[in-house]
């Protein structure tokens, strides 16, 4: 009986120390997890945040801004090296074809394919929405799939717009690839009085978010302080996302308003990790 006692003691013990190893492991997945989820978050805003770059250009430099006269404008002519179609001439809605082509380089970015819009009306004017789809595009061999949707939610002096993410997806060079949705509010907050001058323009953004991985993984994301994205800054330069994870949690910071190409992430407030934009 004694040593019946003892055997079923050495197999309940064994049985949790087991349990606790494997715990050990799974908290370890779900830490680098969460940091790798939210390094692919920052890509996934740093591209939608050029898709809208290369939106505003096009709008104001054609005339679609709802500009009272048409005049040259300051931006940081991304579409240099692009061919843009606009149809029709006339009215809206207007269907907007940029085709980077096979490749296009301009300041350092390199595009390729074509991105899609459907503009309801002028991209200042309240109410107006402005789809984006993307056909076999590329920015530094990264593939960009999804819809973007901008309505515009402006009043009078203010200029603002809702953006919805759906079934967005990125491909990394190395084909590793990341889904991502949600809903933000993005807020002129400089550059309002100078319209052709797109070199001014800030945008406050702000909302939540979702990413997930190939395995399934998913974590939410919800803006802390509101990200800063400078016309003139090729990336997002300025404010904090909170990525949640089921056992940890990510900050990741865009920095203090410097135009660079770095982030850091910090788990559960250990010491930040820098990641590249792109």
């Amino acid at each position: 009986m004694k040593l019946k006692s003892v055997l079923f003691a050495i197999t309940m013990v064994s049985f949790a120390i087991g349990f606790d190893s494997c715990k050990k492991i799974d908290t370890k997945s779900d830490y680098e997890t969460t940091f790798e989820l939210a390094g692919d978050q920052a890509l996934a805003d740093n591209f939608t945040e050029d898709a809208n770059d290369v939106f505003m250009e096009i709008a104001v430099d054609n005339n679609l801004a709802g500009n009272l006269v048409n005049q040259p404008i300051e931006s940081n002519n991304i579409i240099a090296c692009a061919t843009v179609t606009i149809t029709p001439a006339q009215g809206f809605p207007k269907t907007i074809v940029i085709d980077f082509g096979t490749s296009c380089t301009h300041n350092g970015i390199t595009r390729s394919g074509k991105i899609n819009i459907v503009l309801s009306d002028s991209v200042r004017k309240n109410g107006s929405t402005a789809v984006m789809t993307f056909d076999n595009y590329f920015v530094n061999l990264y593939k960009v799939e999804g819809t973007l949707t901008w309505t515009n939610t402006s009043l009078p002096n203010t200029r603002s717009w809702t953006r919805r993410t759906e079934n967005g997806k990125i491909t990394a060079p190395d084909q590793r690839y990341w889904l991502h949705s949600g809903f933000r509010t993005v807020v002129q907050t400089a550059g309002v009085n100078t319209p052709f001058n797109l070199l001014d323009d800030v945008f406050s953004i702000t909302g939540t978010h979702s990413v997930s991985n190939s395995n399934g993984d998913t974590r939410d994301i919800t803006v802390l302080n509101a990200l800063q994205k400078k016309t003139a800054c090729h990336n997002i330069d300025k404010g904090n996302l909170k990525v949640q994870g089921p056992n940890h949690y990510a900050i990741i910071d865009f920095g203090d308003g410097t135009c660079d190409n770095l982030a850091t992430i910090s788990i559960d407030g250990r010491t930040p990790r820098t990641i590249i934009l792109r």
